[in-house]
């Protein structure tokens, strides 16, 4: 005999943890099939070890033409037995008794007429009754599990109910159920759309712009007790951390891989129909085929084989088979109402869409999605189980969730020691901490208060937190690539205490709002995509509450000055205007600076000096590097710039400076570097005050003797020309600490480089000198690291001098 279990494991799911995908009406269809399949194994095995049929000779014969049959077997009879009716012919005068052969039938011939009238009698449904209730079943069973085992489907489900129970035990999803909603309700980013801030801001009685008043009435104040209470710390171990970060991962791939078709919804659509059409017919041949199942069964056989041609057979499981087929038609009428029920379900609601509302209200996480098709599906299925499991599934569907778990992951990735052997100082001497390319921005690094520069780059995700008040040494912020949200009370603090702020965006939408409410920022650099062909609100914004800034550097592709510089024109000391090699046009707004001291206008593709560089009474440093300029014969109205002490022209094309640049008499630093320039005008050297001219990678081939009136000269470098000899006028200028002469043409060094007594730097390599002069010994301050020539020269020294010039 073959145990149930057996075949319940067959038609059953392998999976146990599949039930939670299994509704109550399956749930309780099973039983069903179980119950049904116990009456067809009970059958069968009634049918298999018993006598299927007993039957005896009918001794009496009919002479009339009427069918023979063995219905007067189970006609009432009276107190009188049958065969005393048959004597006393009471019954018919057309019966009589027959003689001869009786009842000594050997026990072969009632075997072979057993069976011979069970194959031929025996109606076939009372035959194979049992098998029949098997075999359907079976059926049942193979079509409620089909889609655990269809390959299309089979692998969704053993990933989803996978990562359910995952989610479902995860330590992360009790933790985030109970914080991430507090967090989320208690701690509000400062963020303004760009349509905020209106162009012409009208003061209010208390001095502040409407704009001002407007963009702070618009911003999100968090409460102001949770945003002095600080998250607890986390109870979470990295490694349960990991864990949980890759949950998120797969979460997010299996959602969009479920989430492009319905093949689930409709495989289940599929064979609820085939079991509700298998139930229609199983119950309507099955109420046809029942009151065939008769106990007394007439058999016909031929009489040459035992003498007599009627047998009445008694079925002797006929009476319990009946039973048994009433019970199973009630069964699978129950069930076939379950699987009515169940495509009522499938086709009155919505199932290929599931909303998170009741999970986001429980939770305070605003942010589930509402997923669709098969995904959406599977939720409602799990939610007939138990609709816990949704609600814990849906965290990790949330990026609120994600993004603070990032953050504890992050915290334990980057410990304070680790982010101390990250210090360095930077070109300003301040201490600065430089994290690149992570996901978020660590906790930690606020624990950190001898941080005076915070370089964030590529950081995705990034929120500063109002525990930033504890740098208290923090005077720059760089964000570069990396757009960033601030709560409230860090806003209120980096307004009082920042200096320099770096920005380096890839479109206008990362540039923070917060910037423009800096009020005591100093340094502000700009590089991203600005635009003047949109409107100001998309380009820059006011910068009036910017009240303290003196530097402003722009690098970006402008085809004339924002006008948002002219905000802070009576402030504003330097400008710096990289333009990546666009031409830039319009200098309009130049001339609001007048207090603008440093100007620097470089890859504009100038080909001429701007005339609004002019009106800049204060200037005194002016840079026009990589443009596009050939002739400078403007230079004469710079004079106007009466302050202006240092002018640097390098990296363009001129060729000839012109005579009038005498007239520039307060220039202290002239680079003329990096251009085409073959003669340099005499006059040139009237510019007394002159203490760094770099005349480097041009086309000299002399120097004017009157090189010699620079006597303020203390920098000098003609370095990579064509120049054959150099002036004794030029060893004249005796503050001379650095000369730089390499790679000309020069043969010859005169005796008199011993009269410059301050030199520290000589360079001479790459000439045509066959010897230096023994006098170069006379320069006191010039050490022998501090000549730059060929080895071989140095060779020819004698080695007194260089022993001199090593003890220096």
């Amino acid at each position: 005999m073959i145990p149930v279990n057996e075949f319940r494991n067959i038609a059953s799911e392998p999976n146990p943890r599949f039930r939670i995908l299994k509704p109550w009406w399956d749930v309780f269809s099973e039983y069903l099939c179980i119950a049904m399949l116990m009456i067809g194994v009970f059958g069968c095995t009634l049918q298999l070890t018993q006598e299927k049929i007993s039957c005896l000779p009918d001794r009496i014969s009919e002479t009339s033409d009427v069918d023979m049959d063995c219905n007067h077997l189970q006609q009432p009879r009276e107190n009188k037995s049958f065969w005393e009716h048959v004597i006393t012919k009471q019954i018919a005068p057309n019966i009589m008794e027959i003689f001869g052969r009786k009842n000594d039938l050997d026990i072969h011939q009632y075997i072979y007429i057993n069976s011979f009238c069970y194959e031929r009698a025996v109606h076939w449904y009372a035959k194979y009754f049992p098998y029949l209730v098997v075999i359907h079943t079976m059926i049942f069973m193979v079509a409620s599990n089909f889609w655990f085992k269809f390959p299309g489907t089979s692998s969704k489900i053993e990933l989803f109910v996978a990562i359910l129970a995952k989610c479902f035990d995860s330590p992360w999803t009790t933790r985030a159920i109970s914080e991430v909603s507090e967090e989320r309700e208690g701690e509000r980013a400062v963020m303004w759309k760009k349509n905020a801030v209106k162009p012409s801001a009208v003061e209010s009685p208390d001095g502040e712009s409407e704009a001002t008043v407007f963009m702070r009435s618009t911003s999100v104040v968090s409460n102001s007790e949770n945003d002095e209470t600080e998250p607890a710390t986390s109870v979470l171990d990295k490694k349960e951390g990991e864990q949980a970060k890759a949950l998120f991962e797969k979460v997010r791939k299996f959602r969009t891989h479920v989430e492009e078709a319905d093949l689930l919804y409709l495989m289940y659509v599929l064979q609820t129909s085939l079991k509700v059409l298998k139930f229609a017919i199983i119950t309507m041949y099955s109420v046809a085929l029942v009151p065939n199942i008769e106990i007394v069964v007439t058999c016909v056989v031929p009489p040459d084989l035992t003498g007599f041609n009627l047998f009445c057979c008694n079925h002797n499981k006929a009476h319990l088979f009946c039973k048994l087929a009433y019970c199973y038609i009630c069964f699978v009428g129950v069930y076939g109402l379950l699987c009515i029920y169940s495509l009522y379900w499938l086709f009155h609601r919505p199932l290929k869409k599931y909303s998170f509302e009741q999970v986001r209200l429980e939770t305070g996480i605003n942010d589930i999605p509402d997923v669709k098709n098969d995904f959406a599906f599977l939720f409602h299925l799990s939610d007939q189980y138990d609709p816990l499991y949704a609600k814990r599934f849906a965290v990790f569907l949330s990026e609120v969730s994600e993004s603070r778990l990032g953050q504890v992951n992050l915290n334990h990735e980057w410990p304070i020691k680790k982010l101390r052997t990250r210090l360095t100082r930077n070109a300003s001497n301040r201490l600065e901490l430089h994290l690149f390319m992570l996901s978020g921005l660590p906790d930690t690094v606020f624990e950190l208060p001898e941080v005076e520069s915070l370089k964030l780059e590529m950081i995705s995700n990034m929120t500063i937190s109002g525990t930033v008040t504890q740098l208290t040494a923090l005077q720059e912020l760089s964000l570069i690539h990396c757009p960033a949200k601030l709560h409230l009370p860090g806003l209120a603090y980096l307004r009082e205490n920042l200096k320099v702020l770096h920005l380096n965006f890839d479109s206008l939408e990362q540039v923070p709002m917060w910037m423009y409410t800096l009020q005591n920022l100093e340094e502000l650099h700009i590089s991203g995509p600005l635009s003047n062909e949109l409107s100001r609100s998309s380009n820059l914004d006011t910068l009036r509450e910017l009240k303290k800034l003196r530097v402003l550097t722009l690098r970006s592709k402008l085809t004339k000055i924002p006008s948002a510089v002219g905000d802070v024109a009576g402030e504003l000391l330097r400008l710096c205007v990289h333009n990546e090699g666009i031409r830039l046009q319009a200098f309009s707004s130049l001339k609001k600076l007048v207090n603008l001291a440093t100007l620097e206008l470089t890859a504009c593709e100038l080909e001429r000096l701007p005339s609004a560089v002019f009106s800049l009474a204060s200037l005194q440093e002016l840079d026009l590097r990589e443009n596009r300029l050939t002739m400078v014969e403007e230079i004469l109205s710079l004079q106007h710039c009466r302050r202006l002490n240092t002018l640097k022209l390098w990296h363009n094309s001129i060729t000839s400076i012109p005579e009038h640049i005498s007239k520039l008499r307060s220039l202290e630093t002239l680079n003329l570097s990096w251009n085409k320039i073959w003669k340099l005008p005499p006059r040139l050297c009237y510019c007394t005050k002159l203490q760094h001219l770099d005349l480097s990678h041009n086309q000299l081939k002399f120097l004017p003797p009157e090189i010699g009136i620079l006597q303020s000269l203390w920098h000098f470098s003609a370095a990579y020309n064509s120049l054959e000899a150099l002036p004794d006028e030029l060893f004249s200028c005796k503050r001379l600490r650095t000369l730089a002469l390499g790679n000309n043409s020069i043969a010859f060094l005169s005796p008199r480089v011993g009269n410059l007594a301050h030199l520290i730097c000589l360079e001479l390599k790459g000439n045509r000198l066959e010897s230096l002069p023994v006098e170069i010994a006379d320069c006191s301050l010039l050490k022998l690291s501090g000549l730059l020539v060929e080895d071989s020269l140095l060779d020819l020294l004698p080695s007194e001098i260089k022993r001199r010039m090593n003890e220096r």
